[in-house]
């Protein structure tokens, strides 16, 4: 009965996945949790299988496309590795109510940051629309206006340059471009350390905060970043798992992994969902979803 249980609620969290396009390991961690009764250190642990599978499976689409930058993403991967470890280890060390108010905490504020990034989506299909009324081409509001824009992706190399996917030379370097080369390394190493200790400490693929680090740090493209997350999360969610080896933590398989297989179905059927409505509508949606989990996590740990 609790497999069947974790089938179902896996499917309406892969469901909710795949239409929002994020959200899988810090939705599995309250769920698993809340209703499938799962001790907070059981659920973080048993959230990185979900979202190392989860990943491994979604990565093929992207590879196929050429989005996956194999060795920036190995790099930023392996040093987040040292952070994914550390966290591992601190995670199991915090007692079970602090670590679940601690992911409240969390929830809320990616619920906030999501929130900002819906209104300036908004903002920016309401200029897509005046683009329309003045007979100029408007971005499709059924795809993603970043993700899936037509036209070569521009990447920014290591050395200043931009390089456009696509095009037969590079562009010619931009007085506007940010530093790169040695000013930004230290950039790279505190975004991927950052980026393994949260998926180590809480569990999460940590997606939120890898596709803007790999874009900021690493000056890679929405689209390439976006495929190399997953490459980051494989690494850090498998090195975090077997960080935890030797603690008292321990994860019930049969659970884990029907919740798995429902969270990948749930999110074949909820891909198409994010076709039939708007990037800031779905942005204002996964914000509100998180809030409403956030207070709930935050109301029953401390008032329990």
């Amino acid at each position: 009965m609790e497999i069947a249980l974790a089938v179902i609620i896996g499917i309406g969290v892969g469901v909710v996945v795949g239409a929002l396009g994020a959200g899988g390991g810090i939705l599995a961690v309250p769920v698993l949790v809340i209703l499938l009764n799962q001790e907070p250190h059981a659920a973080t642990a048993s959230s990185l299988v979900i979202v190392g599978l989860t990943a491994a499976v979604s990565i093929v689409h992207h590879a196929r496309r050429g989005n996956v930058a194999w060795r920036d993403g190995s790099i930023f991967a392996g040093v987040s590795v040292v952070g994914a470890v550390v966290g591992s280890r601190a995670s199991a060390l915090v007692p079970a109510h602090v670590l679940l108010v601690l992911f409240g905490v969390m929830l809320a504020v990616i619920a906030v940051l999501m929130a900002r990034r819906a209104r300036a989506t908004r903002r920016d299909e309401h200029q897509s629309m005046a683009a329309t009324n003045t007979h100029q081409p408007p971005l499709d509001h059924h795809d993603d206006p970043v993700l899936d824009a037509p036209g070569p992706d521009r990447v920014l190399t290591a050395d200043g340059h931009e390089q456009i996917h696509g095009a037969s030379e590079p562009a010619h370097p931009s007085s506007h471009t940010r530093p790169t080369g040695q000013a930004r390394v230290p950039v790279v190493v505190a975004a991927a350390l950052f980026t393994g200790a949260l998926t180590g400490f809480f569990g999460v693929g940590g997606g939120f905060v890898v596709v803007p680090m790999l874009v900021i740090a690493l000056g890679l493209a929405m689209r390439r970043a976006s495929g190399t997350s997953l490459l980051v999360m494989i690494v850090a969610t498998g090195v975090s798992l077997l960080a935890r080896i030797g603690t008292d933590v321990s994860i019930d398989w049969a659970v884990t992994l029907a919740f798995a297989a429902g969270s990948m179905i749930g999110g074949a059927l909820g891909g198409p969902l994010s076709a039939k409505a708007r990037p800031s509508t779905l942005t204002w949606i996964f914000a509100g979803l998180l809030a409403v989990v956030s207070a709930v996590t935050l109301l029953q740990t401390l008032f329990a």
